[in-house]
């Protein structure tokens, strides 16, 4: 997913995207932790950075608490 994507997602869609990235990547690591070998190795990379892409998005649209 590419930052042009994230951006033009809104808040909610992004919201329902987490979770579908976070159960993709359990199952890879537990592929790696039972030794199967992945299709692409870069893939774990990718989910976690798309994973933290759509946080650091979520979190600069919430509005700050502490003012």
């Amino acid at each position: 997913m590419k930052n042009k994507e994230i951006k033009s997602k809104s808040s909610e869609e992004l919201e329902l995207k987490l979770p579908e990235l976070k159960k993709e990547l359990i199952k890879l690591n537990a592929q790696v932790a039972t030794g199967t070998t992945l299709k692409s190795p870069g893939q774990i990379k990718k989910i976690k950075k798309n994973i933290a892409k759509i946080l650091t998005k979520l979190n600069k649209t919430k509005p700050n608490k502490n003012e």
